[in-house]
């Protein structure tokens, strides 16, 4: 006869924490929640703002620190929010403002959890009168000089511009065809800031007006930072050099030339940029002898702009310094 059945507790490997347990210490296999962040950043410094056009201003900041990261910044102008930007993003074109007319203008620096830092100090611009039908541009700044300030600055100057429309308003400091600072039109020296230790850097600066319209580039200029902390020499290609030519068939071609870096060993590649995007790589079964060329067909249509830089392949297989960048018009 079989006998009654006895239920015996079962037992589990990894036990849940007792009440005991809970009152001396936390579960060891329970993972703690991140504390909320409720720290704002830190306020946005150093803000200007000044008028591109008789219906835009440009407004400039420092990078804001925070605990986590700042994400992004808000702009307003009297208290109301008109711009958003994403960082690491330190400048906005506020437009479709009215002519003539005062405004002012702070910044709040947002994080990952929203929190927002104090409102700037409030900086004023006033946009000048409309001058209508002005299509001319103003004359081309000359002279573009600087110096390097460290590892992340620099101080460019330049010589004055003229418009017959009604005055420069604004230089724009331009970094391979992209815009990265502007002056007012009554400045000819600012100082560019958040750059890179060691890295070549090539300055072009445009005068605009108050109808928008803008000059031709200025002469361009390389300038390259101080290198940072246990950072060695520069392993950039330097001397570049970018000419259009045209064939008596009609083929548009580019043909660059420019001195290898030193780095101790054979460069057998490198990877041509174009407009600030990987276009190919260059390659070759012997390293060329003295200065390296290369020569690459274009189908844009005649006039069309590009700027060019490059960056070797290095002896340990990674990728070098960029050279300074060259702009180069394809002819018809």
């Amino acid at each position: 006869m079989r006998g009654p059945v006895v239920q015996r507790p079962t037992v589990y490997a990894a036990l849940t924490c007792t009440a005991l347990l809970l009152t001396a210490t936390a579960c060891s296999n329970a993972k703690a929640e991140p504390p909320l962040d409720r720290t704002p950043p830190a306020t946005p410094a150093g803000v200007t703002a000044q008028a591109g056009s008789a219906t835009s201003v440009h407004v400039m900041w420092n990078p804001a620190s925070d605990d986590r990261g700042v994400t992004g910044y808000e702009v307003y102008e009297k208290g109301k929010r008109v711009k958003t930007v994403v960082a690491p993003d330190t400048m906005v074109d506020v437009d479709r403002l009215a002519p003539a007319k005062a405004y002012s203008f702070t910044v709040r620096a947002r994080d990952l959890a929203g929190n927002l830092s104090a409102p700037s100090a409030a900086v004023p611009a006033t946009t000048p009168a409309p001058t209508p039908d002005d299509r001319t541009p103003p004359t081309t700044p000359t002279a573009l000089r600087g110096k390097v300030n460290g590892s992340g600055a620099v101080t460019l100057n330049w010589g004055r511009a003229t418009d017959a429309g009604g005055g420069v308003t604004a230089y724009d400091i331009y970094q391979e065809n992209s815009r990265i600072h502007s002056a007012r039109g009554t400045e000819t020296s600012t100082r560019v800031e958040g750059l890179r230790p060691g890295t070549v850097y090539t300055f072009t600066v445009r005068a605009r007006d108050a109808a928008e319209n803008s000059s031709k580039d200025s002469n361009s200029l390389d300038l390259k930072t101080a290198p940072g902390p246990g950072q060695g020499p520069s392993t950039a290609p330097t001397a570049l050099t970018a000419t259009a030519r045209t064939s008596p068939t009609g083929e548009r071609t580019v043909v660059l030339s420019w001195t290898q870096p030193r780095t101790g060993g054979e460069i057998q590649e490198y990877q041509l940029y174009l407009n600030g995007r990987f276009a190919t790589t260059i390659a070759w079964g012997a390293p060329p002898p003295g200065p390296a060329t290369y020569t690459f067909t274009v189908t844009d249509p005649p006039g069309t702009r590009y700027a060019v830089k490059l960056r070797a392949k290095l002896p340990d297989g990674k990728w070098g310094d960029f050279s300074a960048s060259r702009t180069v018009t394809t002819a018809g």
